[in-house]
């Protein structure tokens, strides 16, 4: 592309959110990050804050299965800040799940709560190994051998070359990397930006690449990708 095209690099989570709030399509990347092999969606409740913005952000995807809170991001741009705003995603997350289940904080009785995971799916242009864990405990101004309040972020590598284990094991999260390389392609070959996104979107379905869901979904997904505000070859 000859001139850099306004594109927002929030396209990309917006696409990973409607892709996994769904329980038949996260289900199995669960199974592939922890090695199990649950069958029925209904297990699974999403919990994600929908339509819900706290200090400008929105979770992308968490649910509720084996008592485990699970919080999955998808992140398109290297950002230390990651253990932070998960901090502030599971307090508003946990605050909700006591209301529902109409726990009192003052009770004598211990409330059980599930237990927190987060993982960050990357894939941004910074080149980061396979799989690093960033901890809250690392912003600190004074560092603590034992701090008190820890939060420990996984953040996997889904750019192509990278986990190949865990692509081989999760079709919809390879395709899902293969599809967003593509755009990248085709942005980088089209004069025009809303034209390389239907390239993209035409190539996927004709190849196999999301393609149920490119295809139910596409009204959707080509107006989401196209109406941004950031230059595409910078954040993308």
């Amino acid at each position: 592309m000859n001139e850099p095209i306004p594109a927002n690099r929030e396209y990309k989570d917006s696409v990973f959110r409607m892709l996994y709030n769904d329980p038949e399509t996260v289900l199995p990347l669960y199974n592939a990050l922890n090695g199990t092999d649950y069958k029925d969606p209904q297990m699974l409740t999403v919990t994600t804050m929908e339509n819900a913005l706290y200090l400008g952000m929105r979770n992308d995807v968490s649910f509720l299965l084996d008592s485990r809170m699970t919080l999955y991001e998808h992140q398109s741009t290297w950002n230390p800040n990651l253990p932070l705003r998960d901090l502030f995603y599971i307090a508003r997350l946990m605050e909700k799940y006591v209301n529902v289940h109409r726990k009192s904080l003052y009770s004598s009785t211990l409330i059980r709560l599930p237990a927190p995971r987060f993982v960050v799916f990357y894939n941004g242009l910074k080149d980061t190994e396979d799989n690093l864990l960033l901890r809250l405990s690392d912003a600190y101004e004074k560092a603590e051998a034992e701090p008190e309040l820890e939060l420990v972020v996984r953040l996997i590598n889904i750019n192509p070359g990278h986990n190949p284990e865990l692509m081989t094991r999760c079709r919809t999260l390879r395709e899902y990397s293969e599809f967003v390389a593509r755009i990248r392609k085709c942005a980088a070959e089209e004069a025009g930006f809303p034209e390389a996104v239907e390239r993209a979107v035409t190539e996927c379905i004709r190849e196999g690449i999301l393609a149920d869901f490119l295809l139910s979904q596409r009204s959707e997904v080509v107006p989401t990708i196209s109406s941004i505000a950031y230059y595409w070859h910078c954040n993308l």
